[in-house]
């Protein structure tokens, strides 16, 4: 399987966005925006298509309109960004003009499924330094601002309290969404690069309480997730995609299964 360059490639981007995605996702789930990740990836999807449509580079278009859909949102209030109507009428907006762009570039179908579902294989060494400098860019900021960012997204009234830039540190994580977004959907797609980033990090939470160690564990689920479904989809030649959202569902599951069974333990045991 190694042989292949593009495997080679796959595996290497496909490390990394994983990496990127199980640290941020932690933080997604503790600030209750997995509806902005599923928001952020739609937004996506239509600046991949406008992309597409204006000839430049896709990543480009991804970071254009997801920068600025994380910056409405930040000028917004996540508050507010939570009503029903407002999800519904980004969602809708953002899926018709990623239409409207493909319809208009007369884009083929095969491009099409690549934006919705991901194609991996696909990445040359341009892709990877690009993932190389976003990935090590977010990582980095996410290390600077770590504690910081624990602290509002674990004690939202202490931090508060503390006088930290609530604000500030809310729109800095939401243009830090918006960037590992943006390769994220070269691995996944739009319609599931929320997964990837937000289903690792639901899962750690049943094997540990520590924010450390749900970490540690959301970055191996994503990065086994992707190793398993890259392995699995070469050897069957079905969607990677698939294969990457199954892994990290079954570790959700058998997430809940393991601490379902500690706690009745740990009832007995009382």
């Amino acid at each position: 399987m190694f042989q292949y360059d593009f495997m080679q490639h796959a595996f290497i981007a496909g490390t990394l966005i994983a990496m990127m995605c199980g640290v941020i996702g932690v933080f997604i789930i503790a600030r209750s925006l997995s509806f902005i990740a599923h928001t952020l990836s739609h937004i996506g999807f239509a600046g991949a298509a406008f992309s597409a449509y204006a000839g430049i580079d896709p990543l480009l278009g991804l970071l254009l309109f997801t920068i600025a859909g994380a910056v409405g949102v930040g000028q917004l209030g996540v508050r507010m960004y939570r009503r029903d109507a407002s999800i519904s009428v980004i969602l809708s907006l953002a899926l018709g003009l990623g239409i409207l762009f493909l319809s208009l570039g007369n884009i083929q179908g095969n491009y099409s499924r690549t934006l919705l579902f991901g194609s991996v294989v696909g990445i040359d060494m341009q892709d990877i330094w690009q993932i190389v400098l976003i990935t090590v860019f977010v990582l980095v900021v996410l290390a600077v601002g770590y504690r910081w960012l624990k602290f509002d997204s674990f004690d939202q009234v202490g931090a508060q309290s503390a006088g930290l830039p609530i604000r500030l540190i809310s729109i800095g994580f939401l243009l830090l969404m918006a960037a590992a977004t943006s390769v994220t959907v070269q691995i996944v797609g739009a319609l599931l690069v929320f997964a990837l980033m937000t289903v690792p990090a639901a899962a750690a939470r049943f094997y540990t309480q520590s924010i450390f160690g749900m970490i540690l564990i959301s970055t191996l689920i994503a990065v086994l997730s992707v190793w398993f479904g890259l392995i699995a989809g070469y050897y069957t030649n079905a969607p990677i995609s698939f294969f990457i959202v199954f892994f990290n569902a079954i570790s959700y599951f058998f997430g809940m299964f393991f601490h379902r069974v500690r706690e009745r333990r740990r009832v007995l045991a009382s």
